[in-house]
């Protein structure tokens, strides 16, 4: 039998053996790259673009009836029907209510029989004035006799005048236990129930507004007066006026503006036009003006999302090609004057140029002058082709060093 000196020898060779395999394995690899570098920050951009827009003025106004009445009795008296339901369009014209008309009848009959009476009264007048006249040359009667027959029939012209006056008078009131709606509207809730004895020209009995078109009510700071004003000689400045609620506008027109600045306020009351078809604005309603002043031709345009704030003011990430960069992109950091907001883009003024790629996702990262890549494009130094989001591969075991171990082992559990 082996001796156990010579067992030790044998696997100490083997093991010497199975190191300098490794080692000669190990050299003939390449090193391993140590953790890789964080890659180049992935940003989204987006062109400068020129387009017309207008120049406006945000407002917040009310949206108001072009017409609005107050419905009250013109003579007192009871209501006794009612003609319409709540809330119902009307008619201009049409029968709202209906007082009782006894009073008013009974006084247009008195009037009549007023008249009558005065008509008799001067037809009385004339033929004593003819019979004073046949003698009126003689001395039968005296002159002051005959005046005093002129001056009775004149009397009695003005009262039949006054009486006929009386009956216009009665008849207007009778008319006036009709009451109609003198416009085209929209009737509210009445204030008045059949049954009320109102008074004149004081009890209100319904509120009717006309709805189409509509006004929209707003102010502007006098500041901004004059612009208004230089505009509007060039013809009817034109406002979108929308609800929150709903942010696609209506198109309507500037028909009135104010002659007076408001005390205490400093802005002007200002009034938009605008057809109001389908009922969607209703009186009372808050609402988003933006009174249109010019078009600005070929603004430069950019998404909101682009723009940035600092200490010196806003700015922008301007992508630009660079052969120091490895993604041969870098990004600078450009100073810009902003404009209006249009929809999801705004006015740039000055600082960006048509075409520029201006980035609009990815800019918290960012400084002046650091490499980035395109968001979707794969890392510097990944294969061709290579999509941007492969995972790394995992690290596979070394086949030599795997022969070697069990080997190794195997004599070890010999010995």
């Amino acid at each position: 039998m082996p001796s156990s000196a010579s067992k030790i020898m044998k696997s100490t060779s083997i093991a010497a053996a199975a190191i300098a395999v490794v080692s000669l394995v190990g050299c003939n690899r390449e090193p391993q790259a140590g953790p890789g570098q964080m890659p180049p920050p992935a940003v989204v951009v987006a062109e400068a673009k020129t387009s017309d827009v207008p120049q406006y003025l945000d407002e917040i106004g009310r949206a108001t009836a072009l017409e609005s009445v107050t419905i009250t009795p013109r003579i007192a008296g009871q209501i006794i029907e009612r003609k319409f339901e709540d809330g119902a369009d009307v008619k201009k014209g049409q029968v709202l209510f209906l007082m009782d008309p006894a009073p008013s009848q009974a006084a247009l009959a008195s009037a009549q029989a007023d008249v009558a009476q005065k008509k008799a009264a001067l037809d009385f007048a004339n033929i004593e004035l003819e019979r004073y006249a046949q003698v009126a040359g003689t001395k039968a009667i005296s002159k002051s006799d005959y005046d005093t027959k002129v001056n009775a029939v004149d009397v009695a012209k003005a009262q039949l005048e006054a009486a006929n006056a009386s009956v216009r008078t009665a008849q207007i009131n009778l008319d006036f236990c009709t009451i109609r709606s003198p416009i085209d509207g929209r009737a509210g809730s009445r204030m008045v129930d059949v049954g009320n004895v109102v008074k004149e020209n004081e009890t209100a009995l319904l509120s009717v507004q006309s709805l189409n078109p509509i006004y929209a009510e707003f102010t502007v700071n006098e500041s901004d007066l004059a612009a208004v004003r230089a505009n509007m000689a060039w013809g009817t400045l034109k406002a979108q006026i929308s609800l929150p609620i709903d942010p696609q506008g209506r198109d309507g027109s500037l028909t009135f503006l104010d002659n007076a600045v408001q005390n205490g306020t400093g802005t002007v009351r200002v009034r938009a036009t605008l057809s109001n078809d389908d009922l969607h604005f209703w009186p009372g309603q808050f609402v988003n003006v933006k009174l249109v002043l010019k078009t600005l031709k070929d603004a430069v345009l950019v998404p909101s999302t682009a723009t940035q704030i600092s200490q010196q003011g806003p700015f922008v990430f301007v992508l630009q090609d660079s052969d120091k960069s490895p993604t041969k992109l870098v990004v600078n950091q450009q100073p810009v004057k902003l404009g209006q907001r249009q929809g999801d883009n705004v006015v740039v003024t000055e600082g960006v140029k048509p075409g520029d790629r201006i980035v609009t996702q990815g800019q918290m990262i960012l400084q002046g002058g650091m490499p980035v890549m395109l968001a979707g494009s794969p890392p510097p130094g990944a294969p061709q082709g290579a999509p941007s989001d492969a995972k790394p591969q995992e690290k596979k075991p070394d086949a030599a060093a795997n022969a070697a171990t069990p080997a190794a082992a195997k004599d070890g559990s010999r010995s």
